[in-house]
């Protein structure tokens, strides 16, 4: 009630409600005292250890399925820190490696960043058993202000440390490479947190040239996720096609909750790298490309496993630009990709299925999300039974309490049968009433086995997801959640 100008004979009245109301109204007060305050000490903390730049680490893992090692190669200091700037040394995920931070001085924990590798990956494979090989590997870390100590570890599917290495930065060091912009063009095509009263320039009248628009302008880095596109075998002559792709990746990721309630946390920007021929290289056709990233269809003799083993010359393509997550755009109509947990995600731009596949690939690289699919032939254990996966969204059964047993409905049986009422997939594309039964079926939370490519001994939470299948919209409860879970966790919002 707006009692402005009112007589004073309500005044009472209005006095006495507000005393009622007023444990209430000092609650408000102190949590809105207590937020900013948590607000403050966190800006105190990153202030206190680094400065508003970027120390890139260029590592190389190499060996094989019986030993592995790390190896340093390079220092960049790169203008701008575009990564969090509180909850610093905490993680969210385990990941299959961690790189930890301290203060040399003190041996405070102060970053602490988690990640996955294609090595890793490579290890499980039979050619590791028999060959030693060297993959490359980058990581952004705020740059510090004081001698820091990084240690690097990785571990194996049982989560045990494989392979560790510890080594001192002195911000001073001469032998850090400053490196800047590159002269990539590079533009925003979605812009979060934007501010009241400035609307973002309608893309669709955009033109992507150099004098149009700073393409810093109104861009919030240091609150919002940062998001690279990077163009991968696209020509100079094809740029146009690029930033329209980039579009539609953007209106393909915030389709879908629940990115779509999240788009104002994110920055996506397109970076503009050309490629002296279109498309990637096809091995098993003889097709080898000269293109930006090196990408190529193949990797581990999987014909649709579309990835790049030159994470060093893609950092190098990004070097200015800032960003915490990137996807290599790739310039071809063949299914494929891939995602790697804080890595890289890959996705091609013209096959039927680019929106949800790369809407699936970024659940792996940025929420750590498993695939939910199995084979009947699987050889490789990927989850033993005698560990807890750290992704969110598959368990063994191990320690199902520290997954989704909150959000399981009373009664539901672990492991949970299939719905028989639910359709195969492959028999309900082109039928509109089957889609919206599998659709349903992604909201019902279970214990179903088969996950992770093993069709025993791991489950998963919904009988159909964006994380099995194409066919489907929706992700399910569980990966909704972690994707949420880890937007706070990356934009700072406080534990719940």
């Amino acid at each position: 009630m707006d009692y402005r100008g009112k007589k004073p004979i309500f005044a009472h009245k209005i006095t006495t409600k507000m005393k009622q109301k007023r444990p209430f109204l000092l609650l408000f007060v102190m949590s809105f005292l207590l937020s900013c305050l948590f607000t403050e000490m966190r800006a105190q903390s990153f202030d206190q250890y680094f400065e508003d730049n970027t120390l890139r680490l260029d590592y190389v893992f190499a060996g094989n399925s019986s030993e592995q090692h790390i190896y340093l190669e390079q220092l960049y200091k790169q203008p701008r820190w575009a990564g969090r700037r509180s909850r610093l040394s905490e993680k969210f995920l385990n990941g299959n490696g961690q790189l930890t931070v301290r203060d040399h001085a003190t041996q405070e924990v102060i970053y602490v960043w988690t990640f996955s590798t294609l090595f890793q990956e490579w290890l499980l494979e039979d050619e590791a058993k028999t060959l030693s090989r060297a993959f490359e590997s980058s990581y952004n870390i705020p740059y510090p202000k004081a001698k820091v100590d990084v240690t690097v570890t990785l571990t194996d599917h049982h989560q045990q440390v494989t392979a560790s290495l510890t080594h001192t930065i002195d911000p001073a060091d001469i032998l850090i490479r400053p490196i800047g912009d590159k002269g990539i063009p590079f533009y925003y095509v979605w812009k979060g947190g934007q501010k009241a009263g400035k609307p973002e320039k309608s893309r669709a009248s955009r033109r992507y040239e150099a004098t149009e628009f700073d393409p810093f302008e109104d861009v919030n880095v240091a609150e919002c996720i940062d998001f690279a596109i990077l163009a991968e075998g696209y020509t100079e002559q094809q740029m146009g096609k690029f930033y329209a792709d980039c579009e539609r990746a953007v209106d393909a990721l915030f389709a879908w909750e629940p990115f779509a309630s999240l788009k104002d946390r994110f920055n996506v920007v397109a970076v503009a790298a050309p490629s002296l021929e279109a498309g990637p290289s096809v091995p098993h056709r003889g097709v080898w490309k000269e293109t930006a990233s090196n990408t190529h269809y193949d990797t581990f003799y999987s014909q649709r496993y579309l990835t790049s083993q030159d994470m060093h010359t893609i950092y190098d393509l990004l070097s200015g630009v800032p960003f915490e997550h990137i996807m290599v755009l790739v310039n071809s109509d063949t299914y494929g990709g891939g995602g790697i947990y804080n890595q890289i995600t890959f996705a091609t731009s013209d096959h039927p299925t680019f929106r949800e596949v790369f809407v699936h690939e970024f659940g792996h690289s940025y929420a750590g999300l498993a695939d939910e699919y199995a084979y009947d032939d699987m050889d490789t254990e990927w989850y033993p039974a005698d560990v807890e996966p750290w992704e969110p969204n598959v368990t063994t059964l191990k320690d199902f309490a520290s997954k989704w047993a909150d959000l399981m409905p009373e009664g539901q049986p672990i492991p949970t049968p299939l719905d028989p009422n639910v359709p195969d997939f492959r028999q309900a594309r082109e039928n509109p009433d089957a889609l919206a039964k599998l659709n349903a079926a992604t909201q019902v939370v279970g214990v179903f086995e088969g996950a992770g490519y093993q069709s025993k001994g791991c489950y998963r939470p919904a009988q159909e997801c964006r994380m099995k299948i194409n066919e489907v919209q929706d992700f399910c409860p569980v990966c909704a959640r972690a994707i949420r879970l880890i937007t706070d966790f990356y934009t700072s919002v406080a534990p719940r």
